[in-house]
C-alpha cells in the first residue's frame, strides 16, 4: 500500500555493484500516489559520479503490476472464499491462496521503501514523513476495520468502543512500514557500494534488526506463558465464527464444533495482533533487500539471479523450520510461514519483473498496473466493502433487492451454480475496479496518504 515509486533505468553493461547516479530532484518524475524523497545533490564520498548516461529514471512497472495483482487477489479470496473454501484462509495451520495476500502487500512495501529512501538528504525530514504516513495508515485502518463499518449484507454502523478492533490489515502494514522505513533512514551506512563487501557493510545492520525481530518473536511465542487467561464459552446458540482447525468438522471451511472440542474454540481471535506484526515486519525487510538490489545493480540478469537465490533459500528455510516443529500458521505469522510466503512473494515479483520490465510485455497486464497505481482507493472502496455497502443501501421494498445481490443472483442463474456464479460475479467486480483505477490514471488522479 506504500506509494508507487520510481526505479532506476537498467542496462546490462555496467559493473555488478555501483553507487546510483546522481540526479537532480527536479528531473526525477514523482511517484503516482506518493512523493519521492529528493536525492542528494552530490554522490557520497569516493563514489564515481560519471554515470549520467544511466541516471534517467522511470516507473518500475512490475511493482505496479505486483501491487495491483495483490489487491485483485484480495478481492477474489475475500468475496469468493466462501464459495470455494480451498482458497479461503486456513483455519489455523496450513497455507492457502488467501494466506499469501498479506505477505505480498508487505513485500511490496519493502521494495517501495528501499526505492523511496535510496537517498535521504535530511534524516529528520524523512523521519517526519515516515511518522506521518504511519499515523495515517494506522488511523485509516482503524476507521475501516475498527468495527464501525459493518460491510456488505449488514447495513448498520457503529461500534462499541470497548470492543473496537485495534489491529487490522492497514494497521499491520503501518507497523511494518514504520520499522522498515526508520531502519532505512537511520541504520544504513554512508558507504559507496562498489563491491559485495561494501554492500554488506552498508546494509548489515538492517539484517541484524530483522534477525533480532525474528528471535524476539520466536522467544515470546514459545516461552511466554499467560496463566491468568480464561475464556468462558457462550451458549450453544452462539453464532460466533469458528476459525480454528481443531474447531470445525468441515475444515478448511467453517463448520460446527467437533465432539469434545476445547472451550477456546469460540474465543474471539484477531490474526493481526501486535506480536505477530513483529514477524510480519521481517517480510518487509526482505522486500528491502530486493529493492536494494534494484538500486545498486544495473543488469537484469544479475538482479534476477540474486533474487532467485534469495527466494529459493527462503522457501527451503520455511520447510526446514516447519519440519523441526513450527508449522505454517498465518494467524500466528510463524517463522516458517514468514519464510515460505516471503520466498513465494519473491518468485512472483521476479516473474512479473521479467515479463513486464525485461521483456516489455506490458499490455496484457495493464489492468493490474492501473489497479496498482491506485491500490489504496481500491482497497478502501472494494476490499473494505464500502462501495458494495453503499450500493446495497439503495433497494426495492426490502434490503435484499439491491443491485449487488441481484447481479450476483443473475450470474448464479446463468451458470446454474451458486459457486461458479459467485466466482463470475467476483471476476466482474475485479474487472470493474481495474477499469475504475484506469479511469483515475487517465485523469491523473492518484490517492495517497
Amino acid at each position: 500500500m506504500e506509494s508507487i515509486v520510481v526505479a532506476v533505468e537498467q542496462t546490462d553493461r555496467t559493473p555488478l555493484l555501483q553507487c546510483p547516479a546522481t540526479t537532480n530532484s527536479s528531473s526525477a518524475p514523482l511517484a503516482a500516489g506518493g512523493d519521492e524523497i529528493s536525492p542528494s545533490p552530490s554522490p557520497p564520498p569516493n563514489c564515481a559520479a560519471d554515470l549520467s548516461a544511466n541516471s534517467s529514471q522511470r516507473r518500475l512497472a512490475s511493482l505496479d503490476v505486483f501491487r495491483g495483482f495483490t489487491v485483485a487477489l484480495m478481492i477474489l479470496v475475500d468475496d469468493a472464499g466462501g464459495a470455494f473454501p480451498s482458497i479461503n484462509h486456513a483455519p489455523w495451520f496450513g497455507v492457502t491462496l488467501a494466506d499469501f495476500v498479506m505477505p505480498f502487500f508487505l513485500f511490496g512495501v519493502g521494495i517501495s521503501v528501499a526505492l523511496v529512501f535510496k537517498r535521504t538528504p535530511s534524516k529528520v525530514v524523512a523521519t517526519k514523513k515516515v511518522l506521518l504516513r504511519t499515523t495515517n495508515l494506522f488511523l485509516l485502518g482503524l476507521l475501516l476495520q475498527g468495527g464501525y463499518f459493518h460491510g456488505r449484507n449488514n447495513l448498520t454502523y457503529g461500534v462499541d468502543l470497548d470492543r473496537i478492533r485495534w489491529f487490522g490489515i492497514l494497521q499491520r502494514i503501518s507497523i511494518a512500514y514504520l520499522l522498515a522505513a526508520l531502519c532505512e533512514v537511520w541504520l544504513v551506512s554512508n558507504v559507496c557500494v562498489d563491491s559485495t563487501v561494501s554492500y554488506v557493510k552498508k546494509y548489515y545492520i538492517e539484517w541484524i534488526v530483522a534477525i533480532l525481530l525474528s528471535a524476539t518473536y520466536v522467544s515470546l511465542l514459545l516461552g511466554l506463558y499467560v496463566p491468568s487467561w480464561e475464556f468462558e464459552a457462550p451458549g450453544n446458540n452462539s453464532t460466533l465464527p469458528i476459525p480454528f482447525y481443531e474447531c470445525s468438522v468441515n475444515s478448511p471451511d467453517y463448520g460446527p464444533l467437533p465432539e469434545n472440542s476445547p472451550s477456546w474454540c469460540l474465543a474471539p481471535f484477531d490474526p493481526e495482533g501486535l506480536l505477530s506484526s513483529l514477524m510480519a515486519a521481517v517480510t518487509c525487510f526482505a522486500g528491502l533487500h530486493f529493492g536494494h538490489l534494484i538500486v545498486h545493480l544495473k543488469s537484469h540478469a544479475q538482479r534476477m539471479l540474486l533474487w532467485t537465490s534469495t527466494s529459493i533459500l527462503l522457501v527451503i528455510c520455511g520447510f526446514l523450520v516447519q519440519l523441526i516443529g513450527m508449522p505454517f500458521s498465518k494467524p500466528l505469522y510463524t517463522l516458517s510461514y514468514m519464510f515460505l510466503t516471503t520466498g513465494v512473494s519473491g518468485f512472483l515479483f521476479i516473474l512479473m519483473y521479467f515479463i513486464v520490465d525485461v521483456q516489455k510485455f506490458k499490455r496484457p497486464f495493464i489492468l493490474f498496473q492501473w489497479m496498482g497505481m491506485n491500490a489504496l482507493i481500491v482497497y478502501i472502496l472494494a476490499a473494505s466493502e464500502l462501495f458494495p455497502a453503499f450500493v446495497q443501501g439503495f433497494y426495492w421494498h426490502s434490503p435484499e433487492n439491491n443491485l449487488v445481490n441481484l447481479t450476483e443472483s443473475m450470474f448464479q442463474t446463468i451458470f446454474q451454480s451458486k459457486r461458479w456464479g459467485t466466482l463470475a460475479f467476483v471476476l466482474l467486480e475485479i474487472l470493474f475496479w481495474c477499469l475504475a483505477a484506469g479511469f483515475l490514471h487517465m485523469r491523473g488522479i492518484y490517492i495517497k496518504l
